[in-house]
C-alpha cells in the first residue's frame, strides 16, 4: 500500500508539463501571449523546446479575427494536431483571442478535440480552464462579455530583456465599418496612469530601456476619465523616468491627434521621432464610408504639424486599397495623399470582407483584379518614396539600439542590426568591441535601400548599457535551461518590406 507521503513524492518528481503558444494578429495579441506564457509558467508549466511544432503537453492558439482566412488557418492547424493529440494521452489544446471571442461554441463543434476556448476578456482563466477540462474530461468554453481584469495585472513572460510593450488601454470606441475589433475587444477601458508609470519604472529597474505604449486607439487615452490631454501628460511623465531611453507608441487615431500630443513628442527627449498613424484612404468619400472621422486635409495637416515640430520624424501608415465603392478618382486621391505625406513606409492592405462588419454587406464590392492592379500601383509609388526618404539619411550620424534577430542576413554579411531613434532598421559593421542587444552604437549611414540603411564604416562609438547587461543575464540563464520557443519582440513603426497581403488595415494591424 502506498502512503500519502509516497504519493506526494511521486507527484513532486514528475516532469513539469510543457506548453507552446502560437500567436496570430496584432500587437495586442502578441502582448496577450506574453501574459499567457506568464500565467502558464506561474502554474508550473515550462516552455516547450524550440522547434517542437505541436509536440507539447499544452498547445495554445491566440487567434486573430481580422486577417483574411483566419478561421481556415486555425481549423487547418487544429486538424493537423488531431492525430498527435490522439496518440499523446493528456495533451491539451486551447484556443483564445479574437476568433475565439467571435466563434465561441463553433470551435468545439468543428474541432471537438479542443479542450478549452476562452475569449479576449478572460485570458487570466486559462490555467483554471485547462485543469477543469482535465478533471471533468470535457471541453470548457468560457467567453466573458466584459473585461474581468486588466491584462497588465497578470503574470508576464516578456520576450525581450531590453524592450517591452506596456498596455495603457484595451478596447476601442470607434465604429469603423471595415473593423470587427471593437465587437471583440469591447469598449475602451483605460488603465490608471499611476499603474502604467509603476510598471514602466519596474521594467526600467530590470534593465528595460525602451517601452512601447500600446492601445487599440492609444491616443484616445483619457476618455474614461474625461481628460483630453491625458495622453500627452503620460508622454511627459515617461520623460521623467530615469534610465528610460526610448518611448514609442502605437497606434494613434487621427481624430484624437491633438496639438498637445505633438508638443509632448517634440519636447520630451526620450519620446522618439517616429509616428505610425493609419490613414486608410486619401479619399474623403471613402473615409466617410469607412466611418473614419477625419478627411484628407485634416490628416495631412497633422503630418505637416508633426514635421514642423520634429523635422527628422519618420512617419508610417496603414492604407486599404479597394474598399467597397472606391472609384478610380478615389484611388487617385489616395495616391495624392501618399505623395504629399511622403511616408517612410506603409503597411498596404487589399480590402477583404470581414464577416460581421458593415463593409462586408456594402454594394459595389471591387473586383479582385482591379484591387490587385491598384495595390501594385500604390506599392510602386510608396517604394519610390521610401527609397528617396531613406537616401536623405546617408551621411547622418545616428545612435542605434542594437537589436536581436532583426537582420536576417547578419550571419552571412558579418553585420549586426539596430534601430535608429526614428525606428529605421540599420545594418552596421560588427565592431571589434563586443556589443549586445540593448547596447547603443554610434554609426554613420553610408547607403540606403527602400527598407533599410547600411553603415559600412567602422562603428564610431559603443555604449554598454544596463539593457545590454539585462540581455546578457537572461541569455546566461537560458543557456542553463532547455531552449525555448520565442515569440520575438514585435516590430512597430517602420515596417518590414511590404508584403502582398490582405487584411482589414485597421489601426491594430
Amino acid at each position: 500500500m502506498t502512503s500519502s507521503s509516497d504519493r506526494s513524492l511521486a507527484v513532486d518528481v514528475q516532469a513539469p508539463k510543457s506548453y507552446e503558444i502560437r500567436t496570430y494578429g496584432c500587437q495586442m495579441n502578441v502582448h496577450d501571449s506574453e501574459r499567457l506564457s506568464g500565467l502558464l509558467e506561474e502554474a508550473g508549466y515550462v516552455r516547450a523546446p524550440e522547434g517542437s511544432d505541436g509536440d507539447a503537453d499544452v498547445v495554445v492558439f491566440n487567434t486573430c479575427a481580422v486577417r483574411e482566412n483566419a478561421d481556415n488557418r486555425l481549423y487547418g492547424n487544429l486538424g493537423r494536431l488531431a492525430p498527435r493529440k490522439a496518440s499523446r494521452p493528456g495533451m491539451q489544446i486551447a484556443v483564445g483571442g479574437c476568433l475565439a471571442q467571435k466563434d465561441r461554441d463553433t470551435i468545439v463543434k468543428k474541432a471537438p478535440w479542443v479542450d478549452v476556448v476562452f475569449g479576449t476578456h478572460n485570458i487570466g482563466k486559462l490555467p483554471v480552464l485547462l485543469e477543469r477540462a482535465r478533471v471533468q474530461e470535457e471541453a470548457q468554453v468560457e467567453i466573458a462579455e466584459s473585461l474581468e481584469a486588466f491584462p497588465s495585472t497578470l503574470p508576464t513572460r516578456r520576450e525581450s530583456a531590453y524592450a517591452a510593450w506596456v498596455s495603457i488601454s484595451v478596447g476601442c470606441n470607434n465604429t469603423c465599418t471595415f473593423c470587427i475589433v471593437p465587437a471583440l475587444r469591447g469598449k475602451e477601458k483605460d488603465r490608471r496612469t499611476g499603474d502604467i508609470l509603476a510598471e514602466i519604472e519596474a521594467l526600467v529597474a530590470e534593465g528595460v530601456s525602451e517601452i512601447i505604449l500600446l492601445g487599440q486607439n492609444v491616443n484616445a487615452y483619457g476618455s474614461d476619465i474625461g481628460d483630453r490631454e491625458a495622453f500627452s501628460k503620460l508622454l511627459r511623465a515617461c520623460g521623467a523616468i530615469e534610465g528610460l531611453e526610448r518611448v514609442r507608441f502605437t497606434s494613434p487615431h487621427p481624430r484624437d491627434f491633438t496639438d498637445d500630443v505633438i508638443a509632448a513628442m517634440a519636447e520630451t527627449p526620450n519620446v522618439m521621432p517616429q509616428l505610425h498613424m493609419p490613414m486608410q484612404s486619401g479619399s474623403d468619400t471613402v473615409l466617410k464610408a469607412m466611418r473614419r472621422s477625419y478627411r484628407q486635409e485634416r490628416y495631412l495637416g497633422i503630418i505637416e504639424k508633426v514635421r514642423a515640430a520634429i523635422p527628422h520624424a519618420a512617419i508610417t501608415t496603414d492604407i486599404i486599397v479597394g474598399f467597397p465603392g472606391e472609384t478610380e478618382e478615389d484611388f487617385e486621391q489616395t495616391l495624392h495623399a501618399v505623395r504629399e505625406a511622403r511616408f517612410a513606409q506603409a503597411f498596404t492592405f487589399q480590402y477583404s470582407k470581414r464577416p460581421g462588419t458593415p463593409a462586408a454587406t456594402m454594394e459595389d464590392q471591387i473586383p479582385k483584379e482591379v484591387v490587385q492592379a491598384r495595390y501594385e500601383r500604390l506599392v510602386a509609388l510608396q517604394e519610390e518614396i521610401s527609397w528617396e526618404e531613406n537616401k536623405k539619411q546617408v551621411g547622418r550620424t545616428l545612435e542605434l539600439m542594437v537589436a536581436e534577430g532583426e537582420g536576417r542576413k547578419d550571419g552571412a554579411t558579418h553585420r549586426l542590426s539596430g534601430r535608429a531613434p526614428d525606428n529605421r532598421l540599420v545594418h552596421f559593421t560588427n565592431p571589434e568591441q563586443q556589443v549586445r542587444p540593448g547596447d547603443v552604437v554610434t554609426v554613420e549611414i553610408t547607403y540606403a535601400a527602400p527598407h533599410h540603411l547600411l553603415a559600412e564604416g567602422a562603428v564610431l562609438d559603443v555604449r554598454r548599457t544596463r539593457a545590454g547587461d539585462a540581455w546578457e543575464k537572461r541569455t546566461a540563464e537560458k543557456s542553463a535551461k532547455p531552449a525555448g520557443v520565442l515569440l520575438g519582440l514585435p516590430k512597430i513603426g517602420a515596417p518590414a518590406p511590404l508584403p502582398v497581403t490582405t487584411g482589414s488595415g485597421c489601426g491594430c494591424d
